[in-house]
């Protein structure tokens, strides 16, 4: 792969370049496929990588081409930066993988109904909660989302949402001081 024409291909996909993103896929996706599988015998998982991979591409051609701008117009390598991401991208869902296998599955019993007195708690709390996130400004909230829900790490979350990681950390400590404040 000629890394000079990558590299072009990726700055013009930071233009928004439809065409060129798709000859970018076309040059790369059989390669970094290849790499993945390497690394990884999940069929599913190589595809959901380079699925997540292209998109991240999509979204953050800019930077790449930001910085070889920045150096003056020498740049890294393209394919390189794309396997970054990629390798980024697996070691991911391989934590994802790690946390849903350590999710304990409980097993109910089919004939146990749970006590009136613990529906009653359940959906007052349920209620009480869901007012609670609902007054908290959506920055707070997306903070929250990010890390209690979807299981990211401050910095997973800091780059998803497009902000400093202490600012994430300090959204969720305050989102926690207002929902215990809100449910005590």
């Amino acid at each position: 792969m000629d890394a000079a024409d990558e590299g072009e291909l990726v700055r013009r996909v930071a233009r928004g370049d439809r065409r060129a993103f798709d000859e970018l896929y076309r040059r790369t996706a059989p390669w970094l496929e290849v790499r993945l599988r390497r690394r990884c015998a999940d069929p599913d998982m190589v595809a959901e990588v380079l699925q997540d991979t292209y998109l991240t591409v999509w979204r953050a051609a800019g930077s790449f081409a930001g910085v070889s701008a920045a150096d003056g117009g020498a740049q890294g390598s393209a394919v390189g930066w794309l396997w970054t991401i990629a390798a980024h991208r697996l070691v991911d869902a391989f934590r994802r993988r790690a946390r849903r296998a350590r999710v304990p599955q409980v097993q109910l019993m089919p004939d146990t109904a749970p006590a009136a007195e613990d529906e009653v708690m359940a959906a007052r709390i349920g209620q009480e909660l869901e007012q609670a996130l609902l007054v908290l400004p959506p920055e707070v909230r997306a903070a929250l989302r990010a890390t209690v829900l979807d299981g990211l790490s401050m910095r997973e979350a800091s780059v998803l949402l497009g902000v400093p990681e202490n600012t994430v950390k300090s959204r969720v400590h305050r989102a926690r001081i207002a929902l215990r404040e809100a449910l005590s």
